[in-house]
């Protein structure tokens, strides 16, 4: 379980790295039809919903890819 854990860290240190210098690969995310985003002057409410099920439709062929 431990080695799960330590794959898991080094995965999540992997994609924040990758977030971190190439945000230009990322500029889509939250601005596609179907996300919420509503600022007034106090507050803001952001739900990126279709970047979301983009996300999870991705992942979820590359894990079965893998799986099979």
């Amino acid at each position: 379980m431990a080695r799960w854990f330590i794959l898991a860290g080094i995965a999540l240190i992997g994609i924040g790295l990758i977030l971190h210098f190439t945000p230009w690969m990322f500029n889509w995310f939250g601005r596609l039809p179907g996300d919420i985003n509503v600022q007034t002057e106090n507050s803001r409410i952001f739900i990126p919903i279709t970047s979301m099920i983009i996300i999870s439709l991705v992942l979820t062929v590359i894990i079965n890819l893998f799986k099979h």
